[in-house]
């Protein structure tokens, strides 16, 4: 049997094989595909969904109690039925440990080791309606290609497969990376890339970006961020709020490359871990 760069097991055709059964994802959610390879990255599908990989007896793998989580966040405020559909159709369970499933559906975030966690589901929608609104994301109605700095589990790089053309995940964790490269796998996300680099550095090979988004927040903005957004593109990013005449503290920032040039705004507060450098 073949296998492929990740040591996935390939059938004939050369398509990965996936020996678990996998749902359909939500209906809302439509067929998208990629005219052409973008720096390496294959061809977009629709999202086929694993089940089963969690106890049923828990009632984590039916899609019902994804539908409450969501009916939460509207009810939340949250309107971007892009954003709604995808978290709907992924099962964030199956990105946490067994042991903390039955809190995967909370709006809380949790831990996922060696100090990262998985962000609150009202975080994630937020970031990605945040993202939505940029210029180019409105013109295209989706957010185009995305850098990801922070894999973590893997569980926002699922969701933006379904909003974005491609994405390019980097995780300086090796640990981190291989974990987000297993769960991953059964979840046929064939527009995402998955990097093992310092996210600080962004991923020149595949810039400019259409839409950046951080998951780990510093004193600063890395130059290399948004020397890699391209023009129209937005970065969302937790970041210390210095302009604050209180305490300062992390909130998210919105960036839009513009033809002025760079533009902020500052939004509410989050907490989330803290920027590194370096790879580990």
């Amino acid at each position: 049997m073949a296998l492929n760069a990740q040591g996935r097991r390939m059938t004939k055709e050369g398509s990965p094989k996936f020996p678990l059964r996998l749902d359909q994802m939500a209906s809302k959610v439509k067929k998208r595909s990629v005219n052409r390879s973008i720096g390496g990255l294959v061809r977009a599908t629709e999202l086929p969904l694993l089940a089963g990989s969690q106890p049923s007896a828990m009632g984590l793998d039916s899609s019902d109690i994804r539908v409450k989580m969501v009916g939460r966040l509207q009810a939340s405020g949250f309107t971007d039925e892009r954003v709604l559909a995808a978290m709907k159709a992924i099962p964030r369970h199956l990105f946490v440990d067994p042991g903390l499933a039955a809190q995967a559906y909370e709006d809380t975030s949790l831990p996922i080791g060696h100090g990262q966690t998985i962000s609150k589901p009202s975080v994630v929608a937020r970031m990605l309606e945040l993202l939505l609104n940029g210029r180019t994301a409105r013109k295209r109605g989706d957010l185009g290609r995305v850098l990801e700095v922070g894999t973590g589990c893997g569980y926002q790089v699922a969701i933006l497969s379904l909003i974005a053309q491609s994405v390019i995940s980097v995780e300086r964790l090796r640990p981190m990376y291989d974990k987000a490269r297993d769960l991953l796998a059964p979840v046929r996300t064939n527009n995402v890339r998955l990097v093992y680099a310092d996210g600080m550095l962004g991923h020149p090979p595949n810039a400019p970006y259409d839409s950046i988004i951080a998951a780990a927040g510093g004193d600063d903005l890395p130059e290399a961020w948004t020397s890699q957004l391209a023009l129209g593109g937005r970065l969302v990013a937790p970041l210390v709020d210095k302009t604050s005449s209180a305490c300062p503290r992390q909130v998210l920032v919105v960036v839009d490359r513009t033809d002025q040039g760079l533009q902020r705004s500052y939004h509410e507060p989050v907490l989330f871990v803290p920027l590194k450098s370096g790879t580990l």
